[in-house]
């Protein structure tokens, strides 16, 4: 890599980890795809994890490229962290949502179910999860301004999103609409009071420090960087969409369920190395990117996949997305809200019974398909 401030051109795109990582993921997942048995379930289950890997690390290409393009324009570090970076931390949830919301008219699976129980899963997994792994890490300190404005909002969006479903079942396009215009008035109130953001941030000592800095590209590079990026990942998202219902057919479980678990899981693995990566140089940038993205993807993901399609949850994946999957998460946010209420510090211990509430999901799951609870 280059030394700090050296800009990159595009040679160096050729011999960078990033873009290595990706390309090989891309031609695996091609060329393993016309050889294997598609039928078989280890290697639709082979093909699933590639096609997470490739999300996952095509949705890195694109943060990287974003984030120079926003630092050569001279965009503030702490703006693009709370926009960039949230939607390129999204990228996965978004693509697959919308992948799922178009495949909906010639897919013979319940991907709407899919779908909504990716964005509810992304949330849970990332609030208890990934939240609880980075705590164990490192005891991380909150702002109380974060405190009451984004966590505030986290639980709200994930209420009104829950909300809308609860009274339907189906979110329509009016109501995707309505999400997605939330959003861009919360990026366009962060733009215009990003000053007192930054300023609030340095008092409490949640800024990044001083000394740290990011590879920047040329103009070409970044631009390179951003559509093969996302033209990676919109591959891997309808992938990975097509395998996801495989499996639950399979397997025969709900693909409210399997959204919940490996898609909610698989999408949520740039939050978690952003996170853990950010933790140890700023406590700011660790939280905020994982409360930054449960905005991001009960607003913009799912409201831009309401319009693609308007998304009805099944008949067979309406009791489990109500009565379980919509609830835990709400709880989730509420617990880790009090937790970061509590001396607006997340400790080691609060970070294990996040952890553990996760584990009860997945319990709770496991019980609900034995028709335990929630019988359908």
């Amino acid at each position: 890599m280059a030394e700090p401030g050296q800009v990159q051109g595009l040679p160096k795109l050729l011999s960078y980890n990033a873009f290595l990582i990706t390309a090989s993921l891309f031609v695996g997942l091609s060329v393993l795809e016309g050889i294997l048995d598609k039928n078989a379930l280890s290697t639709i289950g082979l093909l699933l994890l590639l096609a997470i890997g490739l999300l996952v690390s095509s949705a890195d290409f694109f943060i990287a490229g974003a984030r120079s393009l926003a630092k050569r324009a001279g965009v503030a570090e702490v703006v693009i962290g709370l926009t960039v970076v949230s939607i390129g931390t999204s990228l996965p949830e978004i693509l697959v949502t919308a992948s799922a919301a178009y495949d909906i008219p010639t897919s013979s699976g319940d991907v709407a179910d899919l779908a909504v129980g990716s964005i509810f899963g992304s949330v849970l997994v990332q609030i208890t999860l990934i939240l609880g792994i980075v705590a164990l890490t490192r005891p991380i300190r909150v702002g109380p301004t974060w405190l009451r404005r984004d966590g505030m909002l986290m639980l709200s969006a994930n209420i009104l999103l829950g909300v809308l479903i609860w009274t339907g079942t189906t979110l329509n396009r009016v109501e995707g609409g309505f999400l997605v215009l939330a959003y861009v008035w919360y990026v366009v109130w962060l733009v215009r009071h990003r000053k007192e953001i930054q300023e609030d941030a340095r008092e409490q000592g949640l800024e990044p420090q001083a000394g740290e800095s990011m590879s920047l590209w040329s103009t070409g590079a970044s631009i390179v960087m951003v559509v093969l990026g996302l033209s990676f990942a919109l591959f891997a998202a309808h992938h990975l969409v097509e395998l996801a219902v495989q499996v639950a057919q399979k397997l025969n479980v709900s693909e409210a369920v399997i959204g919940t678990t490996i898609s909610g899981i698989g999408t949520s693995l740039p939050e978690l190395t952003i996170a853990l990566l950010s933790v140890r140089k700023s406590e700011g940038v660790a939280i905020g990117t994982l409360v930054g993205s449960n905005i991001t993807d009960p607003t913009l993901s799912i409201g831009l996949a309401a319009l693609v399609h308007p998304l009805e949850v099944s008949a067979t994946g309406w009791t489990i997305t109500s009565g379980l999957i919509i609830p835990a998460t709400i709880v989730s946010i509420g617990v880790a809200l009090l937790f970061m209420r509590t001396n607006y510090r997340f400790r080691r211990r609060e970070g294990a019974m996040l952890i553990s509430l996760y584990l009860v999901f997945l319990v709770l799951l496991a019980l609900q398909r034995n028709g335990l609870i929630l019988p359908t």
